[in-house]
């Protein structure tokens, strides 16, 4: 029994191909969105790529700007066979690359899914990428002279300033790292001399931040320098002062910020994907109901359209059917050692062997 059987008249056949003609045209603007999307987040990783670790966090942009150039081939293709389909007698040139293009569009619409479902799983890889990557930019925040590393104070402070983030998980971060070059401290200054010594890495550590961290609606200069030192300033205290400096780390603000960006795309790509569908069901009513005007003979009669010929179970088994035959086709028997060509019979003449040697020719003295 056919799975979802609707009756289609010429007309109906008719206006079902023009429609089908339209969405396909339609769907070449979704696949040239969805390359555009593909390509914007592309962009955006690159842009703060020096504070990110070195992993594989470009397969989502990269699917994505793959998948929007095929979606743009496919239904251009079925856009034309839609448009054909509308003449029952030029339907008879697609009809053999119907079914295959059915059959590799519904693939295709599956991979849509996949690259829907990856924007959101992508967050747990761009959060690690993020933390490795953003402790390594701080530890060389001081390397302004290292050929290289020269920028990463420019990007750094530019994070910090236009996110409003400071360190990796918070201010406090930027204590527990050398951030100031020693070309820039005095090193006949006891107090820095002491401070290098009481590390054991001879790092100078401090409780500072860059100005970067600096809250802009603080109501009094940002302090910056002693910041858990109570005595050092009048009126301060830096466990409940929070308008001094930003409190919010830039792993977290950066991921919230990627995190938006992939919700809102995945969104559109699920969208994307439930359009191709229903064009994909539609391209499959006219293919069987087109099938069944040239059985009948008659392209002015009725005929009727199906998304499957008999039901899931009875598909499902009959291709099951056809991949084991394939199988048992290119079985090679094993019965005998593996070798295929032991009962083939010999075409020569003589069958000789270590048991079977032809007789030696006894010369005759003359």
């Amino acid at each position: 029994m056919a799975v979802l059987r609707v009756k289609f008249t010429k007309t109906k056949r008719d206006k079902l191909a023009q429609v089908l003609w339209i969405l396909n045209w339609i769907s070449v603007v979704t696949g040239a969105i969805l390359f555009s999307l593909g390509l914007f987040l592309k962009v955006e990783i690159n842009k703060r790529g020096e504070l990110m670790a070195e992993r594989d966090i470009q397969y989502v942009p990269n699917m994505l700007i793959a998948v929007g150039l095929i979606a743009c081939a496919i239904n251009f293709l079925g856009g034309k066979i839609c448009y054909d389909c509308v003449d029952t007698t030029k339907f008879l040139r697609w009809k053999l690359i119907m079914l295959p293009y059915i059959i590799f569009t519904f693939f295709f619409t599956f991979c849509v899914l996949v690259g829907a479902l990856m924007c959101y799983t992508m967050r747990g890889e761009l959060d690690e990428s993020l933390n490795l990557g953003l402790t390594e930019a701080m530890r060389f925040y001081k390397d302004t002279d290292t050929p290289g590393r020269c920028f990463l104070k420019r990007t750094v402070d530019l994070l910090q300033i236009e996110f409003q983030c400071c360190g990796n998980n918070g201010y406090k971060d930027w204590f527990q790292i050398q951030w100031i070059s020693n070309r820039y401290l005095d090193m006949s200054q006891k107090e820095v001399m002491d401070r290098l010594r009481s590390n054991v890495e001879g790092k100078y550590l401090m409780d500072g931040v860059p100005f970067s961290c600096c809250n802009i609606n603080s109501p009094r200069p940002c302090i910056q320098r002693q910041i858990t030192n109570k005595s050092a300033h009048f009126n301060h205290d830096h466990q409940t002062e929070e308008l001094n400096l930003w409190m919010k780390g830039c792993r977290q603000a950066l991921l919230e910020y990627y995190t938006h960006i992939m919700q809102s795309i995945g969104l559109t790509v699920l969208i994307t994907w439930l359009f191709e569908l229903s064009v994909l069901t539609g391209v499959r009513y006219l293919q069987t109901s087109l099938e069944n005007v040239l059985r009948q003979g008659d392209p002015n009669s009725e005929s009727d359209g199906w998304l499957l010929e008999n039901s899931v179970m009875e598909t499902a088994r009959t291709n099951l059917n056809i991949i084991k035959s394939l199988g048992k086709n290119n079985h090679i028997d094993t019965a005998n050692n593996g070798d295929p060509n032991i009962n083939v019979p010999s075409t020569s003449k003589a069958h000789y062997g270590p048991d079977n040697m032809p007789p030696k020719q006894i010369p005759v003295a003359s």
